[in-house]
């Protein structure tokens, strides 16, 4: 199971690498999260979701059980518990970074849409105002008409430009997080190999005591 959430959030790291930096490789990333998002793919990301979150749930849980235990025996020199809390440790850090990994994806992949959707409204806004300029009749009706519009156009153009900064400024955030998730991610890494190395450690000890109550056994049968 650990080899699996790694190899997820791996995974992760790279679709969010791939959506931060313009390549031909975004626009394929992002077409693809627009097809998980149709029919069904919603659900089943939070069945999915949903399903991570409680087996989160169930290995704090574990971790709160072995450590009320060693409080009420007053002592933590069990190996076995000593690994397992290690395993669940592991695990519930593993689970709670792909599970927040997911939700940057999903929070990124909606602002770069949002961005191309006010990008393109404002294109659109600007050749109209353009058209109205160019269309002017001498009326003085008609132009009297044609500038309250272009105020309105403008006005606008002002709100959409300022939506744009807002959801810039909103992407630029969500680079810093990712530049502090990767340095996490670096942590992580450096405690999966001093987890490693206790579990190694612990299962030596765990061998020999078996050798020991082994010879003990084989004393007292003599």
């Amino acid at each position: 199971m650990i080899q699996l959430l790694f190899t997820v959030i791996f995974s992760e790291m790279v679709v969010v690498l791939l959506l931060l930096f313009k390549t031909p490789l975004r626009k394929l990333v992002i077409m693809g999260l627009d097809r998980t998002k149709r029919g069904r793919g919603p659900f089943v990301v939070k069945t999915v979701a949903g399903t991570v979150s409680v087996v989160l749930m169930s290995s704090v849980y574990s971790m709160v059980k072995i450590q009320k235990r060693w409080i009420d025996e007053g002592s933590i020199n069990n190996p076995t518990d000593q690994v397992l809390m290690v395993k669940h440790q592991l695990e519930a850090t593993l689970m709670g970074s792909m599970l927040f990994l997911a939700l940057m994806v999903d929070r990124l992949h909606h602002y770069i849409r949002e961005l191309r959707i006010r990008r393109k409204s404002m294109e659109a806004i600007k050749k109209q105002a353009r058209g109205f300029e160019d269309g002017k009749s001498s009326s003085s009706e008609e132009i009297k008409a044609l500038g309250e519009e272009r105020t309105a156009m403008q006005a606008k153009l002002k709100n959409l430009e300022s939506e744009l900064e807002t959801k810039t400024r909103e992407v630029n955030a969500a680079e810093a997080n990712q530049v502090a998730l990767r340095k996490q991610s670096e942590g992580f890494l450096l405690e999966y190999d001093r987890l490693l190395s206790e579990n190694q450690h612990l299962r030596s000890q765990l061998q020999s005591l078996d050798r020991k109550l082994s010879r003990s056994s084989s004393k007292k049968m003599d």
